[in-house]
C-alpha cells in the first residue's frame, strides 16, 4: 500500500460535497477508488449524455491515478478553459500530466501565460528547479541500495531510533484487520536494526508503542523529550470515530517514556501526517490540509513547551508549500528536507531541500536530483552522520521499479550534504534621504567575472528577494532611473552573514548629493580644514573625502574638478603652492580608494585667488572670516 494513497483519500472525500445527490455508477466507482472501472463506466455514460465538469475532472483523476497521463492532461486542459471549478491541486495534476508526457516546454509556456495569477514563489521555484534539472547530475558519490527488510506490501516512513530505525508497514499480520480501500492490513510500526554496512536487519513489530486494531504509522522519536510522536486513527473506547460526513481521519499522538499516551493534534475531519519534533526549537512539524492549504497537504508547525502544544498551526508558506502535496518534514543541520509532488519535479513525489535562514525564511527548495529521486514516488527522507568516516547516511522510501512491494525502504551513503547550496538575499531598496522604499528598482547579482547571474525588480514597498546557486564571490547591485547605483562585493564569509538578515540598499538622487556654491554645482560636504600650513590628510578631511568616493560610486558617470583655495594670510606664491599640494593629496587619495582617472578632470590649487569676502591682503579680519576663504570644491561636470 502506498502511503500517498491515504493522502488521496483526504483530498477526494471533500469533493463529495460537489457531486450531485444522485451519483452515477461511474461516480460511485470513482469515490470508491476503483479508477480503472470508473474510466470504463464514464466512457459508457458519455455515449448517453455529456459529463458534467465535475465528472470530467473525476475521469481526469482516474486517468492520472492509472498512469494514463495523455488522457488526463487533455481533460484537465479542457476543464481549465472554464477557469471556474478546478482546484489548485488538480491544476498541479494537470501540469504533472504534461510533464510526465515530456511536455516541459509546454508547462513553462503555460506558467508564463498564467504568471499574473500564480504566486511569485511558485514561479521562482519552478524556474530555479527547471534550470537545476538541466544540469548533468553528478551522483557518483551516492550509493543507493534496496534493503532486505522490505515486504510485498508497503514499507515506508523511516525514523532513527537508538541503533536502528522505526518504519511503517502494511505487511500482513494475523491480528490486524484489513483496510478495505487497499485490501491490506492497517498500518503498523516496526523496528529494524542498522548493521555495520548501513543495511537493515532483524525486523520485528515495535512493541513499545501499544497495539491498536487500526492505523498506527509514521513514528518519530524525540531524544530530548524521550517521547514517541506518531499518527493513528481517531478512536474512542477502541472504536473508530467518524465526523458528520462519515469520515475517519488520522490524529497525532504521543507516548512518553513512562507510558503515558495522549492525542495532541486531533480533528475528526482533518488528517495529520508525518510528525517531526525539532529538539532545538521545540517545534512540532507535520503535514495536513487545512483550509489555508496552498494545494493538497501542506507543511505546518506548532510551538510547544516540553511537547505541549502552545500555538495554532502555522503554515510554512508558499516558498515551501505548493499546489501539490507536501509531506515528510525532516530538519538536519539547518536544512528542511521534505517531499512534494509539485509539477516541476522528476515525477511523483520528490525529495527537496531548503535552508532555514536566521530570519526564519526559507531558501528555494531544490530537488535532490536523480538517485535519491526518480520518476516514481520518493519520500520520507532522513539523514545523519555516518557511523564510520566523514560521510552521511540515511534512508527513504520509494515505489520505483525493481522494488519488492508497493513502497520499499532504500538506504544511501553520501560524501557530502545533498542538494545544491544557494545564496539567498532579501531586503529593501530605499531612498537614501528619507528611507522610503523604491518601487521598480533593479537588483542584480554578478559573478566574480562580472556576468549577471540573476536580476529582479523591487516591489511596491521596495522589497526584493533574489537567489542563485552558491559561489565563492558575488557582487550585489541596485539601480533605479534618476537614482545612484549601489554596488558592493562579498566573499563567502560575508555572503553567509548578509543572507541571514534583511539587506537594505540606499540609493540617492543626484540632487540630494549636490548643491550650488559659487555659481557651481558641487558635491554637498561638511566644511573641512587641513592642519595649518600642511597638505597631509587629517581625520576630518579624510571623513569628507569618503563622502566624495561614495557619491562617485553611486554615480560612476560623475566627472570632478578639484578646486583648492587658501586664505590671504602668507605670500601669494606660498599659498598657491600649498593649495596645489592639497589638491594633489586629495586627488591621490581618491585614486587610491576606488576612483578612476576618468573621474577626475583636474586638481588645481588657486591659492588666495577668488577671495569670497573682504579679507584680502593687508585687511584685518577675524579668524573665522579668514577661514571662509580656505575651502576645496568638488565641482560636478
Amino acid at each position: 500500500m502506498k502511503f500517498k494513497f491515504l493522502i488521496t483519500i483526504l483530498i477526494i472525500i471533500p469533493l463529495l460535497g460537489f457531486a450531485q445527490d444522485k451519483k452515477s455508477k461511474a461516480d460511485n466507482l470513482f469515490y470508491g477508488y476503483r479508477y480503472q472501472q470508473a474510466i470504463a463506466e464514464y466512457k459508457k455514460e458519455m455515449e448517453k449524455k455529456p459529463l458534467t465538469n465535475h465528472q470530467l475532472l473525476n475521469l481526469a483523476d482516474s486517468y492520472f491515478s492509472t498512469g494514463k497521463y495523455d488522457n488526463a492532461s487533455e481533460l484537465y486542459l479542457e476543464v481549465n478553459k472554464n477557469d471556474t471549478i478546478m482546484s489548485v491541486n488538480r491544476f498541479n495534476k494537470m501540469l504533472q500530466s504534461l510533464s510526465k508526457n515530456s511536455e516541459r516546454d509546454r508547462v513553462k509556456t503555460f506558467l508564463r501565460s498564467k504568471a499574473d495569477k500564480l504566486s511569485p514563489e511558485l514561479l521562482e521555484n519552478a524556474e530555479f528547479n527547471y534550470s537545476l534539472l538541466e544540469i548533468p547530475a553528478g551522483n557518483e558519490d551516492k550509493t543507493i541500495r534496496d534493503l532486505g527488510v522490505n515486504s510485498p506490501q508497503g514499507d515506508f516512513s523511516p525514523a532513527f531510533y537508538k541503533n536502528g530505525i522505526l518504519f511503517s508497514s502494511s505487511r500482513s499480520r494475523n491480528s490486524k484487520n484489513v483496510y478495505e480501500p487497499t485490501g491490506e492490513s492497517y498500518l503498523d510500526i516496526y523496528f529494524a536494526r542498522i548493521s555495520s554496512t548501513n543495511t537493515l536487519v532483524d525486523v520485528e513489530t515495535f512493541k513499545e508503542i501499544p497495539a491498536t486494531e487500526f492505523h498506527k504509522s509514521t513514528p518519530y522519536y524525540s531524544t530530548k523529550l524521550s517521547t514517541f510522536f506518531y499518527i493513528l486513527s481517531n478512536t474512542e473506547d477502541g472504536e473508530l470515530r467518524y465526523d458528520e460526513n462519515g469520515k475517519n481521519a488520522l490524529a497525532i499522538g504521543t507516548l512518553s517514556e513512562n507510558g503515558r499516551f495522549r492525542f495532541i493534534l486531533k480533528d475528526l475531519s482533518t488528517s495529520f501526517y508525518y510528525p517531526f519534533f525539532d529538539d532545538t526549537t521545540e517545534r512540532l512539524y507535520f503535514a495536513a490540509n487545512f483550509d489555508d492549504s496552498y494545494g493538497g497537504t501542506d507543511l505546518y508547525y506548532v510551538y510547544t513547551n516540553n511537547g505541549q502544544i502552545m500555538s495554532a498551526p502555522i503554515n510554512l508558506g508558499p516558498r515551501i508549500n505548493s499546489p501539490g502535496n507536501e509531506i515528510a518534514p525532516y530538519i538536519y543541520e539547518g536544512s528542511l528536507y521534505f517531499s512534494s509532488d509539485v509539477f516541476y519535479g522528476l515525477g511523483g513525489m520528490d525529495v527537496y531541500k531548503s535552508n532555514i535562514l536566521a530570519n526564519e525564511t526559507y531558501t528555494i527548495p531544490v530537488n535532490l536530483g536523480e538517485g535519491i529521486n526518480s520518476v516514481s514516488d520518493d519520500f520520507g527522507f532522513i539523514i545523519q552522520k555516518a557511523k564510520e568516516g566523514n560521510g552521511l547516511s540515511g534512508f527513504f522510501a520509494s515505489n520505483r521499479k525493481g522494488g519488492k512491494g508497493g513502497d520499499d525502504l532504500y538506504g544511501f551513503m553520501l560524501d557530502k550534504s545533498p542538494g545544491l547550496k544557494t545564496f539567498a538575499l532579501g531586503g529593501k531598496v530605499v531612498n537614501l534621504r528619507n528611507k522610503a522604499g523604491l518601487e521598480g528598482a533593479q537588483v542584480r547579482l554578478l559573478s566574480q567575472n562580472g556576468d549577471v547571474l540573476k536580476e529582479v525588480v523591487s516591489n511596491s514597498d521596495g522589497s526584493f528577494r533574489i537567489e542563485v546557486p552558491w559561489m565563492s564571490q558575488v557582487t550585489i547591485q541596485a539601480m533605479s532611473d534618476g537614482y545612484s547605483i549601489f554596488s558592493t562585493t562579498y566573499s563567502e564569509e560575508g555572503m553567509e552573514e548578509i543572507q541571514n538578515s534583511s539587506y537594505n540598499m540606499g540609493l540617492a538622487k543626484m540632487e540630494d548629493l549636490v548643491t550650488e556654491r559659487e555659481e557651481k554645482t558641487v558635491i554637498k560636504l561638511d566644511k573641512f580644514y587641513f592642519d595649518k600650513g600642511k597638505s597631509t590628510l587629517n581625520a576630518q578631511v579624510e571623513g569628507q573625502l569618503k563622502k566624495v568616493i561614495d557619491a562617485v560610486e553611486r554615480f560612476p558617470q560623475i566627472r570632478l574638478r578639484i578646486l583648492s583655495y587658501t586664505d590671504s594670510r602668507g605670500s601669494s606664491s606660498y599659498n598657491k603652492r600649498l593649495s596645489q599640494d592639497r589638491a594633489n593629496t586629495i586627488k591621490q587619495y581618491l585614486l587610491n580608494n576606488g576612483l578612476g582617472s576618468h573621474n577626475i578632470l583636474e586638481a588645481t590649487g588657486y591659492g588666495e585667488e577668488n577671495i569670497v569676502n573682504n579679507c584680502t591682503n593687508g585687511a584685518y579680519c577675524l579668524d573665522f572670516l579668514h577661514k571662509q576663504n580656505e575651502r576645496t570644491l568638488f565641482v560636478v561636470e
